[in-house]
Parts: structure tokens; sequence; C-alpha cells
């Protein structure tokens, strides 16, 4: 299982099109939510920033810098819940998940708000080398993110220390919380353009509340088609599902260890390896489609 969520993360990478999925996919579903074009889209007041920032959360959720989200769905499967209970069983961990991810995002809006333009994340000046420190940035926080899933996937599988076990027996449910901070932090590197533009409109505005609720519901929207697919999920195999994971309880296990790995590998190479080769200081396969 570890092999083969190594090689679904690094396939990902080979055909990946951030053009098609940024521009294409994002960029239509958030256009679609709003009602207008989000390019470039002058943001006039605060209940229209939130606005933005929950739609282009939904519109970001298949880009680069958040399709790891989905690997929070093998955690939440994991969840156990019963018929009386289904409904209740299901908000507790998606509450648990979103808990972690605005605690981050909500800080990260707060300083993006204080500090402003000094952000790497305002930068756009290039090195010799195309490097802005908006991206260096990305490399950096993506990468860190993509070793700790990594780490994660391989402490699922029993190869390494797991380092949440003691907190998991006190607190059952920190890994969901864990998984919600790294979500919120996916924030921080995030170089989607439709983001850089509530970015700035944050730094603008010069207010920490304002770019702690706009944060808030960019990373909830996030997560949003995450909570329904899980829902669906639950709502239709639920018990087949439990019955799947209780006959063998190494399956949830493997299933973990997967699903981070894939995750962590897809973040390690595409935003440190591929940004590298893509700057012609490396080799790396990529799909003609994929340039």
């Amino acid at each position: 299982m570890l092999g083969l969520g190594a090689l679904f993360g690094f396939a990902l990478t080979v055909v990946w099109s951030a053009e098609f999925v940024d521009k294409t996919i994002a960029g239509t579903v958030a256009d679609t939510l709003l009602g207008h074009p989000a390019k470039e889209a002058p943001i006039s007041g605060a209940l229209a920033g939130v606005a933005f920032a929950l739609a282009t959360g939904i519109g970001g959720t298949f880009t680069a810098c958040n399709v790891a989200v989905f690997s929070a769905m093998a955690p939440l499967a994991g969840q156990k819940t019963t018929r009386r209970g289904r409904i209740a069983g299901l908000l507790k961990p998606l509450g648990y998940l979103a808990l972690g991810a605005v605690a981050v995002s909500a800080a990260y809006g707060a300083v993006a708000a204080l500090v402003g333009s000094g952000m790497p994340q305002s930068a756009t000046a290039s090195s010799g080398a195309g490097f802005s420190p908006r991206l260096i940035q990305a490399m950096v926080v993506y990468g860190l993110l993509g070793l700790a899933m990594t780490y994660l996937g391989l402490a699922a599988a029993g190869l390494v220390r797991d380092p949440l076990a003691r907190l998991t027996r006190r607190f059952p449910n920190a890994p969901m919380v864990v998984m919600g901070a790294f979500i919120g932090a996916f924030l921080i590197g995030r170089p989607f353009g439709l983001f850089r533009q509530l970015f700035r409109d944050t730094a603008q505005s010069q207010n920490p509340l304002y770019g702690a609720v706009a944060f808030s519901f960019q990373t909830l929207g996030n997560i949003v088609v995450v909570a329904v697919l899980f829902v669906v999920v639950s709502l239709v195999f639920g018990d087949r599902l439990n019955r799947w994971f209780t006959a063998r309880p190494s399956r949830m296990s493997a299933a973990m260890a997967a699903s981070f790995i894939a995750a962590g590998v897809f973040m390690l190479l595409y935003w440190d390896v591929r940004i590298l080769a893509r700057r012609d200081l490396i080799w790396y396969p990529m799909a003609p489609w994929a340039g």
C-alpha cells in the first residue's frame, strides 16, 4: 500500500497541469459561485471579501496547493458511527478538522493584515533563476508539510514512531485537529492567483479581525468538497465500510498510510523537485500538457 500511495503521488506530479486546474477548474467554479469573473475583480467591503474568500476557497479545492486535503478522507472514514447517531457522528470529526484548519488560517490572516506587504507572499520580484520570495516560501512550506505527511504515513504503517500516539490516547480527536492544522497551513505558502487577490485585500485593510475571518472562510471553503464527499460516502456506504475496516483493523492503518504517503510524496515532488525542473536546474518527467 505504501508503494502504491507513493506511485500515485508521483504519477500525479507528472500529469498535473497547474494552468488547467487553476484557471479552467478553480476559476470557473469561483466565477460561478460569485456570479461574476473573480480574477482581478475589486473586493468592495468586508462582506464581499468573506464571500470572495469562501467562493475561491471552494474553487481552489482541486489546486496543487490544496489537493492534499483529500488525504483527510482516510482518517475521516475510520470514524465509527451508529445509525442512531449517524449525523452527529459525521459532524463531530468534521468539526475537529475545521477547528484545526481555522485556528491556523485565522492566525495567519490576522498576521497578514498586520504585516501586509512586508510578507514574502506579497513579493513578486524574482532572482536570476526565477525564484521569487513568494515561490521560495511555497517551496519551504509545502516541502515541510510534505515531509510531515510522509512521516505520518510511515507512522500509520508502523514503520516509525507515531508522534501523535500519546496525544491521541488522551485526546482521541487530536489527529483530526492536526490534519485540520495542516490544511490551514496550506494558506501560508499558497501561490494560487485568486488567493493572492484576497491576500492583497487583507493586507490593504490592515484589519486583523477581517483578515482572520476572511482566511478562515477561505480554508473552510477548501474542505467543503471533502466534507460533502465524506457525508455522502458515510451515509451510503458507512455500515459496509465500518464492517470492512472492523473485520481487519490493519486495513484502516493501511488506508491512512497510503493516503498520507500519496499526499506527502505529491507535495514534496511537485513543490520542490518539479519546480527545480521547471527552471531547468534538474530533469523531471512531465506530461506534454503539464509544462
